[in-house]
């Protein structure tokens, strides 16, 4: 059964006229008879009397309403897939790291809306790592991850947006604070204010650490760069964050302190899973972001 047998079945069952119906539908005759008799033929039954004029048949009767419902839901069905392609509806739902917060979407997000306002934007603060299984597993889109692999992954798309390398983050009374650039073996009797154990900042300073021939000293784990520069400034211990984060301290009682012999950084890409279809309204926001990335410096923090 063709959509098209029903258009015409309906059509011929308003002018109760093949010939009327087809000018309407602007078919042949021929053509709109031949594919009402297929339908009567599929069917296994007449849908109309054929004399001077047509009559429905009980059958046609109980056939055209259903056919009308069909019909309706075919056209809802294209007014709705016309939305999306317009990008009139859809959402997008994108994980973001806490140690960069939404600032690196800012005006990625303000020119979306401004030119899709109908489309939801779902921002979603976790780590690295789940952000990663989110868009492994289809509940996030887009994904803003910290550290990217030397070697992108199969399973990734990655725009990489950053390279930012870890500074030393202490109280201004602290003895490191007189240095002018301090090598990570340096603290090794120090406590440390460190990322939580989904972020894979966390992962990348215990190796750094381990390569330099201790464990750190973990006093605190945070998510929240701010909750972590809080209690530096508490003197609970000292942290490593990215450079254009720690540049923006403006506590007067705070020192930041270059690494030294460190690759240690903040490495940031945007991922989506390789693969997969996307969304027109994902698609339209990828392409964005990448014109973006390419055109222009975005503030990242």
């Amino acid at each position: 059964m063709d959509i098209r047998h029903l258009e015409y079945f309906s059509e011929a069952a308003k002018q109760l006229s093949f010939t009327k119906a087809a000018a309407t539908l602007h078919v042949s005759q021929p053509s709109l008879s031949k594919a009402i008799k297929q339908l009567e033929d599929e069917l296994g039954v007449p849908l109309f009397y054929r004399s001077k004029q047509l009559v429905l048949t009980d059958a046609g009767k109980a056939v055209l309403i259903n056919a009308k419902s069909v019909l309706d839901a075919f056209h809802n069905l294209n007014s709705e897939l016309k939305d999306v392609k317009d990008l009139k509806k859809g959402e997008i739902k994108i994980g973001i790291p806490p140690i960069i917060g939404a600032a690196f979407f800012s005006s990625v997000i303000s020119r979306y809306k401004e030119k899709h306002p109908e489309v939801k934007l779902l921002l979603n603060e976790v780590g690295s790592k789940m952000i990663k299984q989110g868009v492994e597993d289809g509940s996030l889109d887009i994904g803003l991850i910290c550290n990217l692999p030397h070697r992108k992954e199969e399973m990734f798309e990655i725009i990489e947006v950053i390279h930012d390398p870890l500074t030393l983050v202490t109280d201004r009374d602290h003895p490191l604070a007189a240095k002018e650039s301090i090598d990570v073996s340096e603290l090794e009797n120090e406590p440390f204010i460190l990322y939580r154990e989904d972020f894979t900042l966390h992962d990348k300073i215990l190796e750094e650490c381990a390569n330099k021939g201790f464990h750190p000293n973990i006093v605190c784990q945070s998510s929240q760069r701010d909750f972590m520069i809080e209690m530096v400034a508490a003197k609970l211990g000292c942290a490593l964050l990215p450079s254009k984060i720690a540049g923006n301290i403006i506590d007067p009682m705070l020192a930041v302190i270059p690494l030294k012999n460190s690759n240690l950084s903040l490495e940031l890409g945007m991922v989506w899973k390789k693969n997969k279809y996307l969304p027109f309204a994902v698609r339209e926001f990828i392409d964005m972001s990448t014109h973006l990335l390419a055109g222009e410096e975005m503030s990242i923090y």
